[in-house]
């Protein structure tokens, strides 16, 4: 099949590049010229503008939009939807929130287009490894980009599938993201318990190692993990410091308006947030209030 492919981050051009090794044909489209450049040379058809990436198609035209959350999405669609024809079928790629898909949906809707979410995740092992995807939107568009689901997939009818109504994907994505966090917290804080017991000189590239292999905790993210603690045992030159990309909010959202307890992906949320204070009053303030009432010593800066 073919299709345009809009955004080429990372992300968007390793998936162009697995498709184009799938026999696909791609047009490609980026705000930077480089970036199309560099999927030209791996046998994409180079667009200058999305006109021209539509010109480029057949129809019924297929575009994956692989931009950041927000209004970079919106953006993308406003020039889609100033050349799109009846039929076409819009895919979100990225990690929207599912409340602005369904908004989104709506809108193509009235304009008589398809709407499509595709949670992805995979990272950048995903050009190698195949991408795992949970895809919303109606049958009929979903059988459509069957060919091009199945290339991306780790194998054809493994790692993706058709989860529910356009927004279902983007939300079942959502909470794959919250999960994350969690399992990476409870890594973090059990190789952090190893790494403080001295008098064993634990070895946590081994440590890992061993679980990867047979054990119940063995996962992806563990193998990630004991790869950079192979690489820097010490994490020497590493700051302190946790971002997140905000899924994790809404997850804890969503659980909030369901009424869901979700006590591990909270504290692993709190604790990215934590991460991020250098200079916490909320420390301190607790450091003077034991003071005052128990006499405790107070650690002086400098």
């Amino acid at each position: 099949m073919e299709l345009a492919m809009i955004g080429l981050g990372r992300m968007g051009a390793n998936m162009a590049e697995r498709l184009l090794k799938g026999g696909h044909r791609v047009i490609s489209y980026d705000t930077n010229p480089g970036a199309v450049a560099l999927m030209r040379d791996k046998g994409a058809v180079p667009a200058t503008s999305i006109k021209k990436a539509a010109e480029a198609l057949s129809h019924p035209r297929v575009f994956w939009i692989m931009v950041p959350a927000g209004q970079p999405v919106d953006d993308v669609l406003e020039a889609i939807y100033a050349v799109a024809d009846s039929g076409d079928v819009l895919v979100d790629g990225g990690n929207s929130h599912y409340r602005d898909t369904l908004r989104r949906a709506a809108d193509a809707s009235t304009r008589k287009l398809r709407y499509m979410d595709v949670g992805t995740s995979g990272g950048i092992w995903g050009l190698a490894e195949g991408y795992s995807m949970m895809v919303g939107g109606d049958k009929d568009a979903v059988e459509l980009l069957r060919p091009a689901l199945e290339t991306l997939a780790p194998s054809g009818d493994k790692g993706w599938g058709h989860v529910g109504p356009v927004g279902a994907g983007h939300f079942v994505k959502m909470i794959h993201n919250g999960i994350e966090y969690g399992m990476m917290q409870a890594y973090a804080e059990g190789f952090s318990i190893l790494q403080h017991k001295k008098d064993f000189e634990l070895d946590l590239h081994q440590v890992s190692e061993i679980w990867r292999c047979g054990s119940v905790v063995r996962s992806w993210l563990l193998d990630l993990m004991s790869e950079a603690l192979g690489e820097n045992p010490g994490l020497a030159g590493v700051a302190p410091y946790v971002a997140d990309s905000g899924e994790g909010r809404w997850t804890l959202t969503e659980a909030l308006d369901l009424n869901v307890p979700a006590p591990a992906i909270t504290a692993a949320l709190l604790e990215r947030i934590r991460s991020r204070e250098a200079d916490s009053f909320a420390d301190r303030l607790l450091s003077v209030t034991r003071n005052k009432f128990g006499g405790h010593p107070v650690k002086r800066d400098g």
